[in-house]
């Protein structure tokens, strides 16, 4: 059985993950994700819409998803890959060539894949006016001042 991992935050999940995910299990027999826990976003300055439970029991809903595992910091990835005997790491193609993945090869393959055009959680979010908590309360629309 041809093992494959993959990595993120999968937050407001569309259709560019969806791919994303449909091709990475083309690649093997057994997707794992690890996914972002929210006090990892936080470390990486990023702020999730839907919690951690959430976004697990999404991506836990998807046929290409076999198991998700929480992705607590950067230096777990290779104990991940010999934990879960991985063959392949994929991510998106705007990780090409970062060392915390390139250093995987010692390992296991590593493949980016070309992420989907015109749609990304950043965009989607920046057309909804979501922005960032403000007392307390998350990703509330911007008012619009007429």
């Amino acid at each position: 059985m041809k093992r494959v991992l993959t990595y993120g935050t999968f937050d407001l999940l569309h259709y560019g993950h969806i791919r994303l995910l449909k091709r990475a299990k083309e690649l093997g027999d057994y997707l794992i994700v690890a996914l972002s826990t929210d006090e990892f976003n936080e470390i990486k300055h990023k702020k999730a819409y839907h919690n951690y439970e959430t976004r697990k029991k999404m991506l836990e809903a998807i046929r290409y998803v076999d198991l998700v595992i929480p992705e607590d910091n950067w230096e777990q990835k290779v104990s991940d890959v010999k934990k879960y005997y991985v063959d392949t790491v994929v991510m998106g193609s705007d990780w090409e060539n970062d060392e915390r993945f390139e250093a995987l090869r010692k390992y296991c393959d590593v493949v980016y894949l070309e992420r989907t055009e015109g749609v990304s959680t950043t965009k989607i979010k920046r057309e909804l006016g979501l922005q960032r908590a403000v007392n307390s309360v998350d990703q509330i629309p911007i008012p619009k001042h007429k």
